[in-house]
């Protein structure tokens, strides 16, 4: 067996190759599963990286003061940031449809706070886009390698059942692929459940700001006169 082990033609690659139809398939749909949640990684990490900079940015101008105004003007162009779009809905909602007295409540406030829920809503729904596919990879790919796992452990008692005798030539094909779908399965699922956790606890940590955020907002909105 040691010496079987040893055999060149043992590697992953050749396993692989000479691999049944199912086993074939099973690896297949494990790989572009792996292939899509690792782009989808890729992607979400330049949004969530490009998200956080640009709030950080709009948040230190926000700060500062000034009218809606000039703050308006000069984060323009901080077209990726969450709290930047949220402040875009409420200055359109107070320019456009401003209280008949000059301040914001009852009616004119309520109206205000559905803007801003409407805004919070579509970012998150913006920053969550396609972490529900991370989602499944996790769940889903350990069991389909575990479909490849039974599948080649029913090939290795078939090719015990043709040998007529249990000898390491007649299990080995089939327990090599039921392996080699059980490490597929784990290698798909492992990064994928890690990169969801990641942006899940990221996503909270954006929803809480934006919450912090629109408290200050209206703030400033119901202190404005005019």
């Amino acid at each position: 067996m040691i010496a079987a082990a040893a055999a060149p033609g043992l590697d992953v690659f050749s396993l692989v190759m000479q691999a049944g139809p199912m086993a074939k398939f099973v690896l297949a749909v494990l790989a572009l599963f792996s292939v899509v949640s690792w782009g989808i990684t890729a992607e979400r990490l330049v949004s969530f990286r490009r998200a956080e900079r640009e709030s950080k940015r709009f948040l230190d101008r926000f700060h500062q003061g000034g009218g809606l105004a000039t703050i308006q003007d000069e984060t323009a162009a901080l077209r990726h940031s969450p709290l930047a779009d949220i402040y875009r809905a409420v200055f359109r909602e107070v320019s456009l449809n401003p209280p008949p007295d000059g301040t914001w409540h009852g009616g004119e406030l309520e109206s205000l706070v559905r803007v801003v829920r409407r805004s919070c809503s579509a970012r998150l729904a913006y920053l969550e886009r396609s972490l529900g596919f991370l989602a499944t990879t996790a769940s889903a790919t350990p069991f389909i390698g575990l479909f490849g796992t039974v599948w080649g452990i029913m090939r290795a008692f078939h090719g015990i059942g043709v040998a007529g005798t249990a000898s390491l030539a007649a299990y080995a094909p089939g327990i090599a692929e039921a392996l080699v779908a059980t490490a597929a399965g784990l290698a798909a699922a492992i990064p994928a459940v890690i990169a969801y956790n990641h942006f899940l606890g990221r996503l909270r940590a954006i929803d809480a700001r934006m919450d912090e955020f629109t408290a200050d907002l209206i703030h400033r909105v119901q202190g404005r006169r005019g």
